[in-house]
């Protein structure tokens, strides 16, 4: 057999084992559309079943992300409540498929599918094979590292995607759910729960309590669950990559903080002492004023 005899053959298989694939990829596509549309989702349950799953406090601890942005502070969603949702509302397929992988960046696929309603997202995006740390650029040459990478690159994406799919109203109640059941779970006294969250900070991003109370504007021992509520959302934006310590807390903390409240206090209390020295300081020379005008009268009288 010749070289070009031995290249058509190659590449006639590698042609046949691509439709082969390309042909059973189809047919389990027509699978879960058939199964979708045989056992159509019910709308209620589903809603129910998101609710039900936003009452567990190891979920709603981290269904949340915040971060700053022009000044203000956004708040939506984590990855993982966008996961919950998927799951709960059925007949929809989702996740993040690597389309190509080429020297030094991989491109890849985030998609959400409606399988009822034929409904889809897709994000096309590529990820660089490399890893910033310690102020320099890191190249990944480990595929485990590789696959992590894109798979972290991607769960944003799928996120976005997810969340385009399911209905706005649904997502805002999973997400009052969830801060519903963050503020009732009061299992632990706030106090712990705050020097737990704390020491995680200081652990994971070498952020200080100093830096926290700074970024609050008050002293951690006035904290309310309001407040620890957004520490955790906080640390979940930070997790999930949607911000950095930086966008939250100065590096430079002053050593001594207070409060508005405090000033004012003291500068109502220095025009007070000023105002009575002044005082003090009228009388006496109003009586130096009427003893020289009683020593005149005197001598007036005398003569």
């Amino acid at each position: 057999m010749s070289e070009l005899q031995m290249q058509y053959q190659q590449s006639n298989n590698t042609g046949v084992t691509a439709q082969s694939s390309s042909s059973r990829e189809m047919e389990e596509v027509k699978g879960q559309i058939f199964m979708a549309r045989q056992f159509p989702r019910d709308v209620f349950q589903s809603e129910q079943r998101i609710l039900d799953a936003c009452k567990r406090p190891a979920l709603a601890e981290v269904a949340v992300y915040r971060y700053p942005r022009g000044g203000s502070k956004v708040e939506g969603p984590s990855i993982r409540l966008a996961e919950v949702l998927a799951q709960n509302w059925g007949n929809l397929a989702f996740g993040v498929k690597e389309l190509e992988q080429r020297p030094g960046e991989s491109v890849a696929m985030a998609y959400a599918w409606d399988l009822e309603t034929n409904v889809r997202q897709e994000k096309v995006f590529t990820v660089k094979h490399s890893r910033k740390a310690n102020g320099s650029v890191q190249k990944l040459t480990d595929p485990r590292d590789i696959y992590e990478m894109v798979a972290n690159q991607g769960a944003r994406r799928v996120r976005s995607c997810v969340l385009s799919i399911i209905p706005g109203d649904i997502t805002e109640k999973a997400t009052e759910e969830c801060n519903r059941t963050l503020q009732g779970n009061n299992k632990e006294p706030l106090k712990e729960r705050l020097a737990n969250a704390l020491s995680t900070f200081k652990d994971k991003y070498r952020v200080t309590k100093e830096q926290i109370e700074e970024h609050m504007g008050y002293n951690i021992s006035a904290f309310t669950e309001r407040d620890y509520v957004d520490l955790i959302k906080i640390f979940t934006s930070l997790r999930d990559g949607m911000s950095k310590p930086d966008d939250w807390f100065k590096k430079e903390v002053k050593n001594k903080q207070e409060s508005k409240l405090s000033e004012a206090f003291k500068a109502d209390e220095s025009k007070t002492t000023n105002k009575q020295e002044n005082e003090t300081d009228k009388p006496k020379t109003e009586e130096v004023k009427a003893d020289d005008d009683e020593g005149t009268q005197q001598e007036i009288d005398f003569e």
